[in-house]
């Protein structure tokens, strides 16, 4: 059943197995510490294989592994050397390894990697894991699927101090460097008396010896005019920046182009050196700046145009958190370019000359006007407020200054009314500064009125630019108030940080019910729905995450009176400290009931009360804020109880468990009814 290549793991054992690090393991004579959750399938530690695997010959769901308390004070990699193996193809629902990290006070493990390609034989995985001060485990989870045939083996799990992108190539993993297959031109492991090229290859540069190790790439076998070889380096998976330097020799007889790209996930390249020697007669240092703010990879690339160009060899990649040109190391903070106007305008601003333009508001909690994004009841953005619109009115809003060659992830919410055309009435344009050149990246098409709806937008300019929002009034028979709100800007494509796993704790309802479940499923339990509830003057229109996901709710005219509807999350983890859940809830609806969240203890036979809301609350999703303690195993419950009417749909949506004390407390954790207040603005 497990199609292992074991010769080829043997081969690809890390040097030093008596050495490890805390952590680490080769699972050669023991487990090293690691242990098995009883309450799942079994880890089976092969010692002649010297490896640990998981199969599908028990009956279970999955298998957990998890490490001793470990510390890591400085910046670390973790290797982990796998397999993922099946005799089916046709399954969907294939086995799947994913690790986590446990951290101390914490409810939730964070997911740092997950992979479900078989293959067969070993792969490797390099994930960077940031200093910290808290202990922490390590937790290898495996996912059986519906295979009945899938197994998974672990060969090798190392932590080392350092960065993944690191390598000396001396050890037989090569630090998750790999070579992109080209039929006539690669990057070869050279040295160890290694002598299977024309070329007359160096000595290493970390031992300076025949024996050591080096990566080389040799024109011998080129059939074409600009053959290319790329080396490519594990993907960084935490933001990082500094010097990244290497050693190289090259010689050439034609010309031979040396290149360093940074490629992100949508493939796209950045070149950051290039080399402008024609040969070198020892090993030759290189240092570059370097900065991945996202997940990226390094390419090292080779371009030969003849058979008879040379060679390049690399040696001793490392990195310095420190710049290689003595800058600062000040790297731009993209929290300077949000706002959720709570306080103030932040560091945006408006010309005075176009006129008021944008106004700070906020809107009491009431049943006719919809409040901010943020909370429900703070402040937020509205254009087109005061006196008469006027025919070809502009407003603008401007951002802070942005630093030209990265690539940003714009996010933020709108809402319009009053519009007959929407097209064109919110538009979002790039301003460079140093060209004096506006371009349109985004204009409105079409959006439910009244909703909050995110928008996103991923640019990249090679100039220091601006990011104008313009409202647009057309004519003086088509204004109307366009409303602005959340504005967070980030490193990245919006695709990309669509990639990375998603945050421990936080529950959208867009894909599934994440960790919740019901006492029982049926007419009268809760439903996971997009769009507006199908009962006039009650529930949301949209929910709360982008306008057009999903949430949860109870649809009032399918229960009785005091019909109850309950979910319930897994069982999750206590720890020591005070705890904050924060959601979003909406009860709008002459008939509302009541709705309560509770605290239930392992091996307690009472709930503790920690929230609730009775009656008709607004017509905004409002924020809550909950501050609770468990040192022992618990469960949040989510109690819903019908109305008196049919309008008396609630619902609920964007769960975040977070560690630590709430930033901010709600004063009143147990109300009834919204306090007596008009459909009034304050500005």
């Amino acid at each position: 059943m497990l199609r292992l290549c074991l010769l080829a793991a043997h081969a690809l054992r890390l040097a030093g197995a008596a050495l490890l690090s805390p952590g680490s393991c080769a699972f050669e004579d023991s487990a090293c510490g690691y242990e098995w959750d009883f309450a799942h399938l079994p880890w089976a530690l092969h010692g002649e294989g010297h490896y640990i695997s998981v199969d599908t010959s028990y009956e279970g769901e999955k298998a957990v592994l998890f490490s001793p308390d470990l510390y890591s004070e400085e910046w670390s990699c973790i290797r982990l050397i796998y397999q993922i193996a099946t005799t089916s193809g046709t399954s969907s629902d294939h086995a799947r390894l994913n690790l986590y990290v446990r951290q101390e006070g914490e409810s939730f493990d964070r997911l740092m990697w997950s992979a479900k390609e078989p293959s067969d034989s070993w792969l490797i995985a390099s994930l960077d894991l940031t200093n910290n001060t808290k202990k922490y485990k390590i937790v290898l989870e495996g996912e059986m699927g519906q295979d009945k045939s899938a197994s998974i083996a672990i060969f090798e799990i190392k932590i080392t101090p350092g960065y993944c992108i690191e390598c000396d190539f001396e050890e037989n993993h090569l630090c998750g460097f790999v070579n992109r297959w080209n039929p006539n031109v690669n990057w070869f492991v050279g040295g160890g008396n290694i002598r299977n090229s024309q070329s007359i290859l160096p000595k290493d540069h970390t031992l300076n010896s025949e024996l050591g190790h080096y990566m080389y790439v040799d024109s011998v076998y080129v059939k074409h005019f600009q053959e290319v070889a790329q080396l490519i380096s594990p993907k960084t998976t935490a933001p990082m920046s500094g010097c990244l330097s290497f050693y190289y020799q090259l010689k050439q007889e034609s010309s031979i182009v040396f290149t360093l790209y940074l490629r992100d996930t949508n493939g796209f390249y950045e070149e950051i050196w290039k080399t402008n020697s024609a040969l070198s007669a020892g090993w030759e240092l290189a240092e570059v700046d370097f900065s991945a703010p996202y997940p990226m990879e390094v390419v090292f690339e080779v371009a030969f145009n003849s058979a008879n160009g040379g060679y390049v060899a690399l040696d001793d990649i490392s990195f310095s958190p420190s710049y290689c040109s003595n800058q600062t190391g000040i790297s731009f903070n993209p929290a300077e370019a949000s706002c959720n106007f709570e306080e103030d305008l932040c560091n945006f601003y408006q010309d005075h000359k176009d006129g008021p333009g944008w106004s700070r508001v906020k809107v009491k909690r009431n049943v006719y006007r919809v409040g901010d994004h943020t909370t429900g009841f703070g402040y937020y953005l509205l254009a087109n407020t005061k006196f008469t619109s006027q025919p070809g009115y502009i407003g603008r809003l401007y951002g802070p200054t942005l630093p030209g060659n990265l690539q940003f992830c714009l996010r933020f919410y709108y809402a319009l009314y009053g519009f007959f055309k929407m097209s064109g009435t919110l538009t979002v344009y790039i301003f460079e500064e140093n060209h004096v050149v506006q371009e349109k990246i985004w204009s409105v098409l079409d959006s439910p009125k009244g909703v909050w709806t995110q928008a996103e937008i991923s640019f990249k300019k090679p100039m220091p630019c601006k990011v104008v929002f313009v409202s647009w009034c057309k004519s003086f028979w088509d204004c109307g108030l366009v409303a602005l709100d959340d504005i967070t800007l980030s490193l990245g494509s919006c695709q990309s940080a669509d990639l990375l796993p998603p945050s421990p704790g936080k529950c959208t309802f867009e894909k599934d019910e994440c960790m919740f479940t019901q006492k029982k499923r049926g007419r009268g339990s809760w439903h996971r729905r997009r769009g507006p509830t199908p009962t006039s003057y009650t529930g949301p229109k949209g929910d709360h995450t982008t306008g057009v996901g999903y949430y949860m709710y109870i649809e009032a005219s399918d229960m009785v009176y005091g019909q109850r509807a309950y979910l319930i999350s897994r069982s999750l983890r206590g720890v020591s400290g005070k705890q904050c859940l924060t959601f979003f809830y909406h009860m709008y609806g002459a008939g509302t009931g009541l709705l309560s969240v509770y605290l239930k203890k392992e091996g307690d036979d009472e709930e503790i009360p920690l929230w609730r809301r009775t009656g008709e609350q607004s017509i905004s999703w409002l924020r809550a804020l909950i501050e609770y303690e468990s040192d022992r195993t618990y469960q949040i419950i989510f109690e819903a109880i019908r109305g008196v009417s049919i309008r008396s749909d609630m619902a609920i949506d964007d769960i975040l468990f977070q560690a630590g004390p709430c930033l901010e407390v709600e004063e009143i954790q147990f109300s009834s009814g919204y306090p007596d207040s008009l459909n009034e603005i304050e500005y």
